[in-house]
């Protein structure tokens, strides 16, 4: 299929950006992205990307343009979560069937490849020229070092806006009659932190496990690396008792760590020296629509929907924006207008749906995983799931190890937990938990 080449801008090198980039310029499309950082090539890592986890829904993305197996050499598969529980021996939940498991990449590590990638592919970089203004209208950009300075005028047939969660263009969007929009932090804000490497290079923990240190109101995360290291990310509410404003000294940090955290003190003055190096960031959601302006200007990734990060598929929902992006432009060819307007129709439900699923996980992950009811609960589903492989696909195998839109994973998810609720009620369940009696009530409900 031949489009008729344009000059595209790209506001953004992350890695929807140099992603899009990689996938327009198969099309013979003169590609140029913008971005107001430095190249991340040439920088340091800044102590603000928690690992990433990708799974099939990216891994499509990759595989389409034919980059998946050279982004897999980075990454290491998990195959399920290893659980510190306190005064518990460390147990291990596979997440899916056999085979089945989330690769974990460094964000900066995975950001630096895509623009090789691009670069390599012909794609054109502006580093540290930031955008201050958009014409939506007539599709210009105009840059400049500083608001207030001299500023350069770009002219471009289309803008894509993969600039995040506070993206200028959308802010220019913003500002259009009858533009939707509306963010919600949570209270609960997040530091990275890092595990190193044994002397010999080996990993402290088991590499193949997604860790988590489930405490209640706050939570360790660890994801591996291909060095050895372990990047941890603490999530903790910003104020209260137990929270981010009430460690102010190292005494502090020591007290916490060894109270809550005990698994993880060979580490203790490498993770109080980042405890107060390391930036606190915050978590939005952040919705709105439209997503595009005529024919000229689209969003995509977190600029149109950025989630909380607690069912890993920030990155994966938005090279999905892309997959779907591209299997639009093949059936509409030339019409951006219908390509426009047929992607924001398809993607906004379901950016919607996993903005609620991630919120969701995250009151999972911090207090139900260590709840006994919770995993006899997910004990009986993974028994029915067994049984009944085409009748009852776990909510997390949907989002995860599929393909199938976000918004059916909700759904199916709520009418699941419906069901579960009748289930758990039953007397004795501990003892029943794979009788015939829970198999036939779950039948019954279905």
């Amino acid at each position: 299929m031949i489009q008729t080449q344009k000059k595209i801008a790209i506001i953004g090198s992350g890695l929807v950006g140099s992603l899009l980039a990689i996938y327009l310029k198969k099309y013979g499309h003169d590609i140029t992205v913008f971005d107001r950082r430095p190249d991340i090539r040439n920088v340091e890592f800044s102590g603000r990307s928690i690992n990433l986890a990708m799974s099939n829904r990216g891994w499509n993305a990759l595989h389409e343009v034919g980059i998946e197996e050279e982004i897999k050499k980075i990454a290491i598969p998990l195959d399920k979560r290893a659980m510190h529980v306190v005064g518990q021996p460390e147990y291990y939940q596979k997440y899916g069937k056999e085979g089945e498991a989330i690769w974990s990449i460094s964000r900066g590590v995975l950001n630096r490849k895509m623009i090789d990638l691009a670069e390599e592919a012909g794609v054109v970089f502006k580093f540290e020229e930031k955008v201050w203004d958009v014409d939506l209208p007539e599709g210009k950009l105009f840059t400049g070092e500083t608001e207030k300075g001299e500023w350069q005028e770009y002219q471009y047939d289309l803008i894509f806006g993969c600039d995040g969660a506070f993206s200028r263009v959308r802010h220019k969007m913003q500002r259009r009659s009858r533009f939707d929009y509306s963010q919600d932090f949570i209270d609960v804000g997040y530091k990275e932190l890092t595990i190193a490497a044994n002397e010999d290079g080996t990993h402290k923990l088991d590499r193949h496990s997604f860790h988590i240190w489930p405490r209640g109101k706050f939570m360790l995360i660890a994801m591996p690396n291909l060095d050895g290291s372990f990047t941890c990310t603490l999530f903790m509410p910003f104020e209260g008792e137990v929270s981010f404003e009430n460690i102010k000294t190292n005494d502090d940090a020591k007290t916490f760590f060894t109270t809550y955290f005990p698994n993880v003190m060979q580490d203790l003055d490498n993770l109080m020296q980042e405890f107060f190096k390391n930036p606190t960031s915050a978590m939005v959601t952040m919705k709105c629509f439209p997503w595009t302006y005529w024919d000229k200007v689209a969003l995509i990734g977190d600029s149109a929907h950025a989630i909380v990060p607690f069912y890993g598929q920030g990155m994966n929902a938005g090279f999905e924006d892309i997959f779907v992006l591209d299997s639009l432009i093949k059936e509409h060819n030339d019409d951006w207008h219908a390509i426009f307007e047929a992607y924001e129709k398809a993607r906004k439900p379901n950016a919607d749906a996993i903005a609620e699923l991630s919120y969701r996980n995250f009151m999972e992950m911090s207090s139900k995983t260590a709840d006994p009811k919770f995993l006899l609960q997910k004990k009986i589903e993974k028994h029915f799931a067994a049984q009944y492989p085409d009748k009852w696909v776990p909510v997390y195998s949907r989002v995860t190890f599929s393909d199938r839109p976000y918004a059916e994973a909700l759904a199916e998810g709520d009418a699941q937990e419906a069901i579960m609720k009748e289930v758990m009620k039953l007397p004795n369940i501990e003892e029943k938990w794979n009788s015939q009696e829970v198999e036939n009530l779950i039948l019954s409900l279905l």
